[in-house]
């Protein structure tokens, strides 16, 4: 069938790569922060701490040169492949896409000589492509990217990495089968904020996990993925039909074509297009291998645009006890009306103080429980105020105890290239020497996965059972 001999669909206009966090490394470079050891006095104003980057990226040879192709060249395609070709030793070698507006912009961007094609296939067949950017809608992530890996190629996929969890699976049996590298894009699992959120929640600053919450709102047109459509957008300048694929038959229709985001044909809501992002900090940061359970509520609100996903989306996550972490919970919002400007967060709360990363910074607050549980004694009688005062006293007699800061603030450094740098530098490196890549199917489909059943309990408004261990939905609760 045609759909199964052609087939991408663009990343549309995703939002540009705003400063975020995760993992450290670059081809070579790793990172570590100390805590600060000084002193000061309760409330002082703490000093911000600025995050060691040890640069020792070392030069590429001009044989180890990696060539790439883009599939997919929206916005995000064309992000990615701009950031990739920042790492030393990367070539950009073909592209392709469904609209012939993108193409043209490819060549564009990256030379009038640049062959580009509407056939994926054409770019597997190439000799001279190493690894591909599948920069595609989600409904087209597991067929290109495993097509692509049995032909040969690396494959960073953007995310989430599938659909329908159970095309993860075939992704991680392709991964292992053919030995390719196979990278999620989604690039906070290389921030340098997140490897020290890490090293913090080991080290035990926060004490014990008990509570985490992420927020991800939006106030935009762009934001709720109202993208821009080409004037010459027509089935003439579309293989409209190759970019239904798996999804039902449907006549032409820009909108599903250009802001594909709002549909469930071809993506993932509000949950596998950002959520994704926030389970993958949180795994990243925990050691987590996911929850049990969720429940998703919401609506829509604003977007009233013929999307048939909801602008507006809360959900609640069951994480159980694991040999990486206690048992706990995580609560997740997305606004994409909200008018107080939006908001990103993801914080992590423990029994001794607070983990709360921005884009671009990480906080610590400090508050450990004093040994000392306090009196409540004003309503008892004298006499038995008198005896409870003076047992309190031997049981918690009064210590002079040096005091710390209570807020430490962790920032990049000035000449940080960002996480999707260090994302794809990480993913070269792995080609290159065969190391582990940082994000890999497995992880994957672990975070995106319960972004799924997120969205089922959203339509069936029951919470969803997950299985971390074996990654599959195990139906309503």
């Amino acid at each position: 069938m045609k759909n199964d001999k052609r087939a991408v669909s663009s990343e549309t206009n995703g939002q540009s790569s705003r400063r975020s966090f995760l993992k450290t490394l670059g081809i070579a470079g790793t990172a570590a922060a100390a805590s600060p050891v000084a002193l000061a006095k309760p409330n002082a104003t703490p000093i911000p701490q600025y995050l060691d980057l040890i640069k020792s990226h070392s030069s590429t040879a001009a044989n180890d040169k990696i060539r790439i192709a883009l599939v997919g060249t929206g916005g995000m395609g064309i992000g990615d492949t701009q950031t990739a070709l920042m790492v030393d030793g990367i070539e950009m070698v073909a592209a392709c896409d469904l609209y012939d507006g993108r193409l043209r912009r490819a060549r564009e961007l990256w030379g009038e000589q640049l062959p580009v094609t509407k056939d994926y296939r054409e770019i597997l067949e190439r000799k001279d492509v190493d690894a591909i950017i599948n920069g595609t809608t989600d409904h087209w992530h597991e067929k290109i990217s495993t097509d692509a890996m049995r032909k040969g190629k690396h494959v960073y996929c953007e995310k989430p990495m599938v659909q329908k969890f159970e095309d993860g699976h075939t992704l991680i049996k392709v991964a292992k089968e053919t030995g390719k590298v196979f990278q999620v894009g989604s690039q906070f699992a290389s921030s340098l904020l997140i490897a020290k959120a890490r090293e913090l929640m080991k080290a035990g600053d926060i004490g014990e996990l008990v509570f985490a919450e992420a927020i991800y709102d939006r106030h935009s047109a762009m934001g709720a993925w109202q993208y821009s459509i080409p004037p010459d957008a027509s089935p003439q300048t579309v293989d409209w039909d190759t970019y239904l694929g798996s999804a039902p038959k449907r006549p032409w229709d820009p909108l599903r074509f250009f802001r594909w985001r709002n549909y469930q044909d071809y993506g993932t809501g509000i949950a596998g297009d950002l959520y994704v992002h926030l389970l993958t900090s949180l795994h990243c940061i925990t050691g987590s291998k996911g929850p049990t359970r969720v429940y998703s509520s919401g609506g829509t609100r604003y977007w009233k645009d013929g999307r048939d996903v909801p602008d507006i989306q809360l959900s609640i996550y069951d994480y159980p006890k694991t040999a990486e972490h206690p048992e706990f919970n995580l609560t997740t919002r997305s606004n994409f009306v909200d008018g107080g400007g939006g908001n990103y967060l993801v914080r992590i709360v423990g029994t001794e103080g607070d983990l709360s990363l921005g884009f671009d910074s990480l906080t610590v607050h400090r508050n450990k429980f004093p040994k000392a549980p306090g009196m409540s004694i004003d309503n008892f009688p004298k006499d038995q105020k008198e005896l409870f005062v003076k047992e309190y006293a031997k049981m918690y007699p009064s210590r002079p105890e040096l005091e710390g800061p209570k807020e430490f603030k962790y920032s990049f450094p000035k000449d940080y290239k960002g996480d999707r740098y260090e994302h794809f530098a990480n993913f070269f490196n792995s080609i290159r020497t065969g190391a582990p890549n940082v994000e890999d199917a497995t992880f994957g489909l672990r975070a995106c996965g319960p972004t799924q059943c997120g969205n089922m309990s959203f339509a069936q408004k029951k919470a969803i059972s997950w299985d971390p261990i074996n990654m599959k939905i195990l139906g309503a609760v």
